[in-house]
């Protein structure tokens, strides 16, 4: 049997828990497509998983594999490909290894203009950030939108996606990062530390990277305005959530992110049109993993953390 390296962590825990291991190459099953990869991103959502945080969803049988989203090559048709492996529990390979099987129906073309690690880098924050303007709040020309956490790897691409649709866009971020969040596009850029929510004009649609103070902005939304987050982990913000679906009249809406072949297809529209580039901060060989989630915690970075095989 054919072996690959992959990185695991046989306990929850830290950055240092995470380890490379040799293990049997995956082979695709019906439906499904074996992909070598050749880039994959670092989210959050692999530290969460690796620090025990989702145990109650994850179990405890080990070793877990670590990773989601990758560029590669599909090896039945030598296509570049991108994508996101099944983000269900019990995986003992993620997209953090050499190889990856992948269901057919979630991996589509890799735009041409992009690297490897470009490519990497916008899946999760891409498809997280189109589904929620376009799909969830619908976003129109000329509406007012405001994003929170712009300069973060959903928002940045989402400031770029909003001006797209045709929007008027408003982005709260960093001091350090109104610069470079006016040059993804932002049409009015604020230090959110400067401000309370009370200080901002109403909008017609709010995206909420952040997830806290969801109920204070909701009430810088216009009547008929909608909001989104895609930040939901903490137990305020779901609190607030389903606050929000008993008291007014606009709702704060969410959703998880599984993209399928379409939405990595209109997303790559997008990037060949010129409208969206990805932000890519550092680029770690896989060996050093760990490294990688532990500048995941630290400021300064802006943009996603890649790793290469």
């Amino acid at each position: 049997m054919q072996q690959m390296t992959a990185a695991q962590f046989q306990r929850y825990g830290g950055p240092e828990v995470l380890e490379m291991a040799s293990v049997p190459r995956p082979t695709a099953g019906p439906g499904e497509v074996l992909v070598k990869i050749e880039a994959s991103a670092v989210n959050w959502h692999d530290a969460v998983v690796r620090s025990g945080t989702l145990k109650i969803v994850t179990g405890r049988k080990f070793p877990l594999g670590v990773g989601l989203d990758f560029a590669g090559t599909d090896l039945a048709t030598g296509t570049p490909v991108w994508g996101m492996v099944s983000p269900k529990s019990g995986h003992v390979t993620g997209a953090a290894a050499e190889y990856a099987v992948v269901p057919a129906d979630r991996i589509a073309p890799m735009p041409s203009t992009l690297t490897w690690t470009e490519a990497a880098a916008l899946v999760t924050s891409g498809t997280t950030a189109l589904t929620a303007l376009r799909d969830m709040t619908h976003v129109r020309p000329g509406e007012r939108v405001l994003i929170r956490g712009a300069a973060g790897t959903v928002g940045m691409v989402a400031v770029q996606l909003a001006v797209a649709l045709g929007a008027h866009v408003v982005a709260l971020a960093g001091s350090r990062d109104l610069d470079f969040v006016a040059e993804l596009g932002a049409h009015e850029v604020i230090d959110y530390r400067t401000v309370v929510p009370a200080d901002l004009e109403p909008a017609d649609v709010i995206l909420d990277t952040v997830g806290a103070d969801l109920l204070a902005y909701r009430r810088r939304l216009k009547r008929g305005g909608r909001m989104v987050t895609v930040n939901f982990g903490s137990a305020k913000a779901m609190t607030a959530i389903a606050a929000s679906a008993i008291f007014g009249e606009q709702r704060v809406r969410t959703f998880s992110s599984y993209p399928d072949a379409r939405l990595l297809d209109d997303l790559a529209g997008f990037v060949a049109a010129g409208s969206v580039r990805p932000v890519v901060d550092t680029i770690f060989p896989l060996q050093r993993i760990a490294d990688a989630h532990r500048a995941l915690t630290e400021p300064g970075h802006r943009g996603k953390l890649v790793l290469v095989p």
